[in-house]
């Protein structure tokens, strides 16, 4: 792992999400996860059955990683070990994100969302629905 010397003068974050992780220093592996199910309904309706991700192909298929088979020849040379900045000001840190300061040897991330949108049939407005 390349080793140099991260320096941050100030940073701001207004906000930050579920799971979200604001990591200092260097880290060996960093894994994110996050599943999550985004149902949208113009009736406000909870049947009691739903959030059970397993019988949702989209949270139980494997991931079909391309394997890399391209080798490139590479030569670095750093002449200065220290990446520095004055200013970082982030908006927001969604879910599961990570903002890291430093070096990291391992990353893998993962997001998986099934969006669900229950709509009243077109014949039936939402008053006569109530």
């Amino acid at each position: 792992m390349f080793r140099r010397t991260s320096i941050v003068d100030e940073i701001k974050i207004d906000t930050f999400f579920y799971s979200s992780i604001f990591q200092i220093g260097d880290s060996s592996i960093i894994q994110g996860f996050s599943r999550a199910l985004a149902v949208q309904r113009e009736q406000e309706i909870f049947y009691g059955n739903e959030g059970n991700f397993n019988v949702y192909p989209v949270f139980t298929k494997p991931i079909p990683f391309q394997p890399v088979e391209i080798s490139i020849p590479m030569y670095t040379e750093n002449l200065n070990p220290i990446i520095k900045v004055h200013h970082l000001d982030i908006v927001g840190v969604s879910v599961s994100s990570i903002i890291h300061i430093g070096s990291s040897n391992h990353v893998s991330m993962e997001t998986r969302i099934k969006h669900i949108r229950q709509l009243l049939p077109k014949n039936k407005t939402q008053s006569e629905s109530r």
